[in-house]
């Protein structure tokens, strides 16, 4: 057809998939269930398998509140990404409106430019709305240097120390990021520790350990209020069976202020290459996330049924000791912090 002597133009209108529980337009598709969700269904999804995760992790009383009366804190460990704004948003929901339960959040501030500042912006800018305190603390508070002056200084450490060879950046900033989350723990007095892990978080750590061969390091990944170490809090995992895709399409429907950004100093590590493998795995046979997951727990469950119950003294044998210099929990003499905190101090 033509209009006003022009050819009018071929519109090819998008088709939308219907949510398969309404008629809405559907935000996500769920491969490994063969289900469509609107922005309603995928939340109310979320919520759900979130709080049955809660209900494994965490078991609690009708009324939680200490001998002296006062509540039972839950720090929820934030970065102002889409994870952390969901985990927050879901412990806000499921946990809120309890008064024997107290939400606390908790950031770290590692100290990258132009990354760190407007992520912890938005955390703190979520935290507030919901009148939950936010407690930062830093890498030079923890006695470690920035990331940015770590990352600096690696290829004179790969140079004078060989196990610092071939060590990338999250090498570094995990190691330290943990103590930072001890300390804000015992900072705010936490009974418990919250993570924003995702399934495809969790998967990709099954998978590196398995390709490393470490075992124990798989039977130790949070959740750990089955078998608390002393000198740590115990973690949890809320999100532990909740796709990253399905979290983004969430937040993003929710409005939740979070930092779209990605770490400078991430390109290279393993965890990039394990995420591009998940990927892959899941498009080609949906729902291996899962499965890795439920692997983990059926090792776990199998160790278990070798060694009996798993109290701290057990994990005290199998290697959980005292850091000579920091007290940190740690499976050798020196914990890894303190000798990465030597390397640079040398």
């Amino acid at each position: 057809m033509k209009a006003h002597g022009l050819v009018e133009p071929i519109v090819s209108k998008l088709e939308v998939e219907a949510c398969s529980r309404c008629k809405s337009p559907a935000v996500i598709f769920q491969r490994y269930s063969g289900v469509h969700l609107c922005h309603l269904h995928l939340g109310e999804s979320i919520r759900k398998r979130t709080s049955k995760a809660l209900r494994q992790q965490l078991s609690l009383p009708k009324d939680a509140r200490k001998e002296d009366g006062s509540p039972r804190r839950l720090l929820l460990c934030i970065s102002g990404g889409k994870d952390s704004a969901v985990l927050l948003d879901m412990m806000v929901k499921l946990l809120g409106p309890r008064r024997d339960i107290e939400l606390v959040a908790g950031c770290v501030d590692e100290g990258i430019d132009g990354y760190r500042a407007p992520s912890l912006d938005k955390a703190i800018e979520l935290a507030a709305h919901h009148d939950i305190e936010v407690e930062t603390i830093s890498y030079p508070d923890l006695g470690f240097a920035r990331m940015d002056e770590v990352v600096e200084q690696m290829p004179r450490m790969a140079a004078a120390q060989r196990d610092a060879k071939g060590l990338k950046a999250c090498s570094y900033c995990g190691v330290f990021r943990r103590q930072g989350l001890n300390a804000l723990a015992e900072r705010l007095g936490a009974d418990w520790m919250a993570l924003g892990h995702n399934l495809d978080d969790v998967a990709q750590t099954v998978l590196m350990n398995l390709q490393k061969g470490e075992v124990e390091r798989t039977i130790r990944l949070a959740p750990h209020t089955w078998a608390p170490i002393d000198g740590l809090v115990p973690r949890i995992v809320p999100l532990r069976w909740i796709p990253e895709q399905e979290i983004h399409a969430y937040a993003q429907g929710e409005g939740l202020p979070f930092f779209h950004g990605d770490c400078p100093h991430a390109p290279g590590a393993l965890r990039q290459r394990s995420r591009d493998m998940i990927a892959r795995l899941e498009a080609d046979v949906p729902g291996s996330r899962h499965g890795l997951v439920h692997s983990m727990d059926e090792i776990r469950r199998l160790h278990i049924d070798a060694n009996g119950d798993f109290p701290s003294e057990v994990w005290a044998a199998k290697g959980a000791n005292k850091c000579e210099r920091c007290g940190e929990v740690t499976s050798k003499p020196v914990c890894q912090a303190c000798i990465m905190r030597e390397w640079l101090a040398e």
